[in-house]
């Protein structure tokens, strides 16, 4: 292992967490490259683990089978030093939050729901853990209070583009 990696490994992950279209992907991509840390996209973890699209495991498993997945996946890594996109469902599973936050702070990119229903035009085949109907104010709805439960800061992104949301971050950091 490098020495940078070495040293790496020893920071403390940056967990973001928030709803499909938050810009978590996009945030902690510039995130990692600003701060000079891996990204893990939790959802690829999960994609690479099962040899799955997130909408082939709903489809074939359904979203319990999805989240308990994500659970396992999430449990099975040590994210020091990294920063790590969560899926919008971590939120569910308690014991992979109580494990992501002992590696570092979790970020919530806090974004109204009339923006993630403006950036969010696939909802029905994105991957989304919930059950077959639900729309996309429901799940909104129903992870906001989770969301809100494991943040150790909260981003209000409301009417930031992603320059912006991602200074924000940084300076939340700080």
């Amino acid at each position: 292992m490098s020495r940078d990696m070495a040293e790496a490994s020893k920071s403390p992950a940056i967990i973001l967490i928030g709803m499909p279209g938050a810009g978590k992907s996009t945030i902690g991509a510039g995130l990692a490259s600003a701060r000079g840390l891996p990204l893990v996209d939790s959802d690829r973890l999960i994609e690479q683990n099962s040899g799955q699209t997130l909408q082939a495991l709903l489809d074939n498993r359904g979203y319990i089978a999805l989240r308990e997945l994500e659970e396992q996946v999430l449990l099975a890594h040590n994210f020091a030093g990294q920063v790590v996109a969560t899926g919008g469902s971590a939120v569910y599973s308690a014991v992979a939050m109580s494990h992501l936050k002992a590696c570092g702070p979790c970020v919530f990119l806090d974004i109204p729901l009339a923006e993630i229903e403006a950036r969010v035009q696939n909802f029905q085949d994105r991957g989304i853990a919930g059950p077959a109907g639900q729309s996309l104010a429901a799940v909104y709805a129903e992870r906001l209070p989770l969301y809100q439960r494991y943040a150790d800061i909260v981003v209000d992104g409301r009417d930031l583009n992603e320059v912006q949301l991602l200074a924000a971050v940084q300076a939340s950091l700080s």
